[in-house]
């Protein structure tokens, strides 16, 4: 199962890249641009991503800033939030590799954001949940460089398997 989820955080990893790679090319009023997302804008919508997984990563390792708003801005500025998303990525990959096989079926409680409940759950769902996550809203970032008229982005697991770095887990 370890296996399995250091895939999914490297994947993570080099998907988010190539969205941020895409975002990078578009200018300041493209880039917020409300274009009927959840999140509105690509603005929103990578912000919201490093949000939950702050979240997450503050429920799973009691570590971090994890803001209180699903919608907040995290960085205005687009340098800042990638700066910031990549050093998320490397914390989402480094606390998966730190862990031990028996910890992904270990059980956590946390406060949800949403409702203020306490839900007790396995980590291994959870984590389900938070690549899943990621992977829903980097597909509404993809719909966001479409609807701009921008190439879309290749994001397939596939192919980021047959990457040097993805070789390992195909």
């Amino acid at each position: 199962m370890k296996q399995h989820f250091m895939m999914l955080a490297a994947y993570n990893q080099w998907a988010n890249e190539r969205i941020y790679e895409a975002a990078a090319e578009l200018d300041v009023a493209d880039y917020e641009r409300d274009t009927g997302a959840v999140f509105k804008s690509m603005k929103g919508t990578l912000n919201h991503l490093l949000v939950a997984d702050r979240v997450w990563l503050k429920r799973f390792t009691g570590e971090g800033d994890a803001p209180s708003q699903l919608d907040a801005i995290i960085h205005a500025d687009f340098d800042r939030l990638r700066a910031a998303r990549q050093a998320e990525d490397r914390r989402i990959v480094e606390w998966i590799g730190s862990l031990g096989d028996k910890a992904f079926t270990g059980r956590f409680t946390y406060m949800t954001i949403t409702d203020m409940r306490t839900i007790s759950q396995r980590l291994a769902p959870a984590l389900m949940h938070l690549f899943n996550h990621q992977t829903h809203h980097r597909g509404q970032a993809h719909m966001i460089l479409t609807v701009l008229g921008r190439p879309s982005v290749a994001l397939d697991l596939i192919y980021f398997q047959r990457t040097e770095d993805g070789r390992a887990f195909a």
